[in-house]
């Protein structure tokens, strides 16, 4: 795909993402969608309403009505579209820096498009191929409030909240002044729980952290678990798809650690699950001990979902799947990435021991990650062919799912350019921290002189 990336397409606001591809982006998804009805939602980032207005705009000159939804997690715009049978135009850069702004697809069943999908729509875009309704059939914009009250009530539905309940929990919130700010404290109190928050407050300009809910992002909700005895903290990104956790005693948990403990109650013998190419061995090790399959797909939740419905079809159970990002999908609930079951689905676990406990057989790897940005695609293409070359020096298993990742049998290295963000990535995984540290460094330092 040439303008979709790993999770829909991405842009600083006004430069990568123009208002024009906004609206030519939304003609083109509701003239593949042929539908009387689209929803229309955002996140809270400063340019969302802008876009929202604009995308809005595009699906009606198609003929199509706007259901506008405002500020929502993805989740529950998910929801909204899976129970109105009707897609959506989701303006949201998920956990990107507040600069940027994006744009994510969801069909009528609440699932975000398929690949084949996507190309469709870009085909439309780049031959400019829009359907347009004459004057007399431009339908009607509604504004509808409910979105996310139904979304908390099916929420509480799905999850053991009798269990939660009694276990009387304490749980600190870090929305990260993202969409999740309007539905994960709610949520929470109706299991139960005491609630404290931190960055509580819907801004756009995201004053107290970053949207990406990293370790080096999370120092206050850390500095509140630790000083007030909560349980567990947890945070998530801008549209509240991902949830992080800090232990009791105000520890950060890697989002590989939290996975591999939620996959080790959710998996058993026979079942498969799906996990991007820079998956830890942690949740390797919890396969090969209940028995369960794993399947490894590029980066992104596109590919994620593409690949646990064609594991569906072929008859395949698949009760946990994701990414070690916080990121993680419970298809028999539904196939998306939501914040606030996957926290709750971790309270469950705490009803009987606490939160060091439950990821303490997880901590036996350490992760290194690095970042290094380029400049346009020539820049880009040498960085990518140092990687190549380099890859073709060392002595390790080479898996190019998506950029290269090398298996040294007792660590990991993989490199990549971001499918959302003009950047390189590169990731290490070992048992020793300095042997981690060092293959990230080896491949930074390759890529780094490239250019």
């Amino acid at each position: 795909m040439d303008i979709f990336g790993s999770s829909g397409v991405r842009g600083v606001a006004g430069k990568g993402l123009s208002p024009d591809f906004v609206l030519r982006v939304a003609r083109a998804a509701a003239t593949e969608w042929d539908t009387d009805r689209v929803a229309v939602a955002r996140d809270t980032r400063t340019t969302g309403q802008l876009f929202a207005n604009i995308a809005a705009g595009g699906i009606a000159s198609t003929g199509a009505a706007v259901d506008r939804l405002g500020v929502a997690p993805t989740p529950a715009v998910t929801r909204y579209c899976e129970h109105e049978s009707i897609p959506a135009v989701l303006i949201t850069a998920s956990h990107n820096p507040p600069e940027y702004n994006g744009i994510k697809l969801v069909g009528t069943d609440g699932i975000e498009l398929s690949i084949p999908t996507l190309e469709r729509i870009e085909t439309h875009i780049l031959e400019e191929n829009f359907a347009v309704a004459p004057w007399n059939e431009i339908t009607d914009t509604r504004r509808v409030e409910s979105v996310n009250d139904d979304y908390i009530d099916e929420l509480v539905a799905s999850v053991d909240r009798e269990a939660i309940a009694a276990a009387d929990l304490t749980v600190a919130i870090d929305p990260g002044h993202g969409a999740g700010a309007l539905t994960s404290p709610e949520f929470y109190r109706r299991l139960g729980c005491t609630v404290l928050t931190v960055n509580g407050q819907p801004d756009g300009h995201f004053p107290g952290r970053l949207p990406e809910p990293v370790e080096d992002h999370l120092g206050d909700l850390c500095r509140l678990v630790a000083s007030t005895d909560a349980d567990v903290g947890i945070a998530h990104d801008g549209d509240a798809d991902r949830a992080i956790f800090v232990d009791e005693d105000g520890t950060f948990i890697s989002g590989e650690e939290s996975f591999a403990a939620l996959a080790a109650e959710s998996l058993s013998a026979g079942d498969s699950t799906v996990a991007a190419v820079n998956v830890s061995q942690r949740l390797v090790d919890v396969c090969n001990d209940v028995g369960a399959t794993l399947e490894l797909t590029p980066i992104g939740a596109t590919n994620i979902i593409t690949r646990i419905t064609e594991l569906w079809d072929a008859g395949k159970s698949v009760p946990i799947a994701g990414e070690g990002n916080g990121g993680i999908f419970f298809p028999n609930y539904r196939l998306v990435r939501d914040g606030a079951y996957i926290g709750a689905k971790f309270l469950e676990l705490l009803v009987d021991r606490p939160a060091s406990e439950v990821v303490a057989p997880y901590q036996d790897y350490y992760n290194v990650r690095r970042n290094l940005e380029y400049e346009g695609d020539r820049e880009k293409k040498a960085m990518v062919s140092a990687a190549a070359a380099y890859v073709r020096t060392i002595d390790a298993d080479i898996n190019s799912t998506d950029g290269f990742r090398m298996d040294h049998g007792d660590a990991w290295v993989l490199v990549r350019p971001s499918g959302t963000e003009p950047k390189i990535r590169i990731y290490a995984e070992a048992s020793d921290p300095k042997r981690a540290d060092e293959l990230a460094t080896d491949v930074y330092n390759v890529i780094s002189d490239a250019y």
